[in-house]
């Protein structure tokens, strides 16, 4: 359920300790992640984020293997929320994706 206020929202992500940027800086440092960013969907509460997550470690992996690596390196994170929804690229086809949406890759993590 999502937080009825702003505050709610806070106090939500801060008891379970899971934001997007804590989400961001584990999948960066155990996946070597080129490029994170974290969508939180819940409304504030922490409770359901959506992922765009580049990594050179999904090179030659299966959707279901890149999954699986994410999974793995969130598994506690992932016991705390209700829904987790990556999206995992490697770098050639997250650069192939962005130059045919017109968008470049952005810079930095």
């Amino acid at each position: 359920m999502s937080a009825r206020t702003d505050t709610e929202a806070a106090s939500n992500a801060k008891s379970s300790g899971i934001t997007p940027s804590s989400l961001k800086a584990t999948i960066t440092q155990k996946l070597e992640a080129q490029y994170v960013d974290i969508e939180d969907m819940s409304g504030g509460c922490g409770a359901m984020f959506e992922a765009i997550i580049v990594s050179p470690q999904f090179v030659k992996k299966t959707t279901l293997a890149r999954h699986r690596l994410v999974n793995g390196a969130l598994k506690k994170e992932i016991a705390a929320i209700h829904a987790w929804t990556p999206k995992c690229y490697t770098p050639e086809e997250w650069e192939r994706k962005r130059a045919e949406e017109g968008t470049g890759m952005p810079q930095g993590v």
